[in-house]
């Protein structure tokens, strides 16, 4: 199918890009139903990531948000799993609830959407009222400069 008005290399560019993202798609596994009710309710997830050896790190506790078929996550960019999506080591182990929960295993990638990230923050004010305050400015000044950054992580 060839666009009006669009010249060649435009029309490639466009067709490259549809097929990695329908690839990317493609990728993604669908969760099973009880996982994605216990990430819908979970207040924590834990996540290990992927070492240079292969073998996976210690699981961390953090706030996250079930989101579009991926968690979603805001994190400063020195943490070990920004460095190890850097470093071509995106695979990660995600346990729901506590650090022997149920789990799958996910890729992460760092995302830049401001769309995203407010609504990662709308989502962490009512999910974890106590302690929100004190992060709000943070997250949100965080975002913006820089110091804080989104990662998504898709079932795989």
């Amino acid at each position: 199918m060839r666009f009006r008005n669009v010249s060649g290399a435009v029309y490639g560019v466009l067709l490259v890009g549809a097929i990695v993202l329908a690839a990317e798609a493609a990728r993604a596994t669908e969760l099973p139903a009880a996982v994605r009710d216990q990430l819908a309710a979970a207040t924590y997830v834990y996540i290990a990531t992927q070492r240079k050896d292969g073998s996976f790190g210690k699981p961390a506790e953090i706030w996250f948000m079930w989101h579009d078929g991926a968690v979603w996550v805001g994190t400063t960019p020195t943490t070990w799993r920004v460095k190890r999506i850097k470093h071509k080591r995106p695979n990660a182990k995600i346990a729901v609830g506590k650090p022997d929960g149920p789990s799958f295993e996910a890729v992460g990638s760092i995302v830049k959407d401001a769309k995203v990230a407010d609504l990662l923050r709308e989502t962490y004010a009512k999910k974890y009222p106590d302690r929100w305050p004190g992060y709000a400015e943070r997250f949100k000044a965080g975002f913006a400069d820089g110091s804080r950054v989104l990662v998504r992580y898709v079932p795989k």
